[in-house]
């Protein structure tokens, strides 16, 4: 348990912000595993929102799947969309947003999955049902609308693929597959 709870400890080396966000995030998340830890996280769970997403200004709900190792980077103005996955060994700077698109009849997409080792610059939106493979590199104020295939570099608005990085000898697989919250 206590190694779950510090998996992103030393990722966030040196960001105080982002470890003690980290920290309160992991223990937030047993909450969605059932209603019955729910209830009795309750309590906690109004703590987390009120310090990480109201005085902090980070919006990563409880529910949302993120693999070990992320880094967050500056922690200011991040909105992750609940339903939105997250893998291994990310790394997310301030004023980004991974959130869905809400439609005319008041449905809304799914939400962005990224893979392991994906690095996103500062202000870089990713919307709608978008997958980012693994090793990619997203530069600063991209707007993300369409899939990045692995070992990319993509930038602007909207994103574009401007390099294809060396593959990795051993390609990790995605740290979480998508499914429904109930």
């Amino acid at each position: 348990m206590i190694s779950y709870i510090f998996q992103d400890w030393e990722t966030n080396k040196g960001n105080l912000k982002g470890r003690l966000v980290m920290v309160l995030f992991r223990l937030a998340r047993p909450a969605s595993i059932n209603k019955f830890f729910r209830v009795l996280w309750l309590p906690y769970l109004i703590f987390y929102k009120l310090l990480v997403e109201w005085f902090m200004c980070i919006e990563l709900p409880h529910w949302t799947k993120v693999g070990k190792g992320l880094y967050i980077g500056h922690g200011h103005a991040l909105v992750v969309n609940g339903c939105s996955i997250i893998g291994d060994n990310c790394f997310i700077r301030h004023s980004t947003t991974l959130g869905n698109i809400r439609l005319d009849d008041g449905s809304y997409t799914g939400s962005p999955i990224l893979g392991n080792n994906v690095e996103l610059g500062s202000n870089v939106c990713i919307i709608g049902e978008v997958r980012i493979g693994n090793n990619v590199k997203i530069g600063a104020g991209s707007v993300v609308v369409k899939d990045i295939p692995d070992n990319s570099v993509a930038v602007g608005n909207p994103a574009r693929v401007i390099k294809t990085l060396k593959p990795i000898a051993v390609q990790p697989k995605l740290a979480y597959q998508p499914e429904v919250l109930v």
